[in-house]
């Protein structure tokens, strides 16, 4: 992102998520009730001008995917919950995720991890929309050129010792190998039966020549945002490098696992296509 503004990504997110919540056939993939409120009026007519998924299918499968791995992250923080004591959720690159204000896990804490500039925007969305701030939720306000993200977790409370779920939904495409690095070593350190969901790109030259080019078109759009996209595995090599830190793949889902499991039956032609794009749930190993 570029220094001292919000993400430019972080709102395009937004969008799409509510965009699935006016266009998209019922039921939803990605129920967000406050998706819409939290964009204010001013975004009233770019979410009423998107375009269907019979008229723009491609556009429509970008929204796919951004809709599928945030239902994804959220119904692996619900397992965690019921099945792993889980009591603690961490949304890195929060944007305008809007869980924490409609959290129904009595005894949850969420820890919304961003860039100042990025979470000071957000604040004035929040209070434009008249959206309270919980108390079982804390900012976690991080510049990662500047501060550690295990401190400032600390600072606001966080307890490695319990574990946690971890949302880092359309950051790690941005980062560099070092600070992808940065990021798991404090990972690392959760507790067990702590999980992570996250969304990475394959490389360009493991794709079909179709879906270089749609990968060259969304990585040039993404570029003049100021936000290149920058790291990319293959699931071998991703599931070598959470190994390597202690964490163990126990899903990697492509376009087809997706819509098999949340889009099958559809009848508006909303799905995902390609495979450039894939969904990694992680657990922290004992």
């Amino acid at each position: 992102m570029i220094e001292a503004q919000p993400s430019k990504t972080a709102l395009r997110v937004a969008l799409r998520r509510a965009a699935h919540q006016v266009h998209d056939a019922r039921p939803l993939v990605f129920d967000d009730p406050l998706a819409v409120k939290i964009l204010g009026p001013e975004f009233a007519e770019e979410i009423k001008r998107t375009p269907t998924a019979e008229k723009r299918p491609f556009s429509a499968a970008l929204r796919a995917f951004m809709v599928c791995r945030a239902r994804f992250a959220e119904d692996v923080l619900a397992e965690g919950v019921r099945d792993d004591g889980v009591q603690q959720y961490v949304v890195l690159g929060a944007g305008l995720d809007t869980f924490a204000y409609r959290n129904g896990f009595a005894g949850v804490r969420v820890f919304e991890v961003d860039h100042p500039a990025t979470q000071a925007w957000k604040r004035e969305r929040l209070k434009a929309a008249g959206i309270a701030v919980p108390e079982a939720m804390r900012f976690v306000a991080v510049d990662f050129e500047t501060m550690s993200l295990r401190q400032e977790l600390l600072r606001a409370g966080f307890d490695f010792n319990v574990p946690a779920a971890v949302a880092w939904l359309g950051v790690v495409p941005y980062l560099t190998a070092d600070a992808f690095a940065a990021t798991m070593r404090v990972l690392e350190r959760m507790a067990p039966e702590s999980s992570v969901v996250f969304d990475y790109s394959q490389p360009r030259e493991v794709l079909p020549a179709v879906e270089q080019l749609m990968l060259d078109s969304i990585a040039a759009r993404v570029a003049m945002a100021g936000e290149p996209f920058q790291l990319f595995f293959t699931p071998e090599q991703l599931a070598e490098e959470m190994e390597h830190y202690g964490w163990r793949v126990v899903e990697d889902l492509d376009g087809r696992g997706l819509n098999a499991r949340y889009l099958a039956g559809r009848h508006d032609g909303l799905m995902l296509r390609g495979s450039a794009g894939r969904l990694c749930h992680a657990r922290a190993d004992d």
